[in-house]
């Protein structure tokens, strides 16, 4: 079984948690992604997804909001040697949209449900040759 290293996205953009929701906003459409780990003095504490600000739009203001008001805390964490069958039975489960690889230098990636149709469509093409 292939490991999530093999598929995920790696070095993803990340914010700091002081940023506000705007900012949030501008570096998911410049980058073309819908999560943002969220950091806090070097260390991961958090993820926001481009859902969490929708779900938010209406009632507070974009420009003065904190990302960590508007952040999941704890959210999941494999390393990049996690097993890709393990990783995509828990997204399912939980459904959760990512997950984020963690190594010694702190965030290496992020894997979201749009690696996992990628890691599905190599994987069904393999088996398929």
């Amino acid at each position: 079984m292939p490991s999530v290293s093999r598929f995920m996205t790696v070095h993803p953009v990340t914010i700091d948690r002081a940023s506000t929701l705007a900012v949030a906003r501008k570096l998911m459409q410049a980058h073309d992604i819908r999560h943002l780990p969220v950091t806090g003095d070097g260390h991961l504490v958090g993820i926001v997804s481009e859902r969490d600000l929708q779900l938010l739009a209406s009632t507070v203001d974009p420009e003065a909001t904190r990302v960590d008001q508007a952040m999941t805390s704890n959210p999941f964490i494999v390393t990049g040697d996690t097993a890709l069958d393990e990783i995509t039975e828990i997204m399912a489960d939980q459904k959760y949209s990512s997950v984020i690889v963690m190594g010694r230098d702190g965030v290496e990636g992020i894997f979201t449900a749009v690696d996992a149709c990628r890691a599905l469509t190599t994987i069904l093409r393999r088996d398929a040759a």
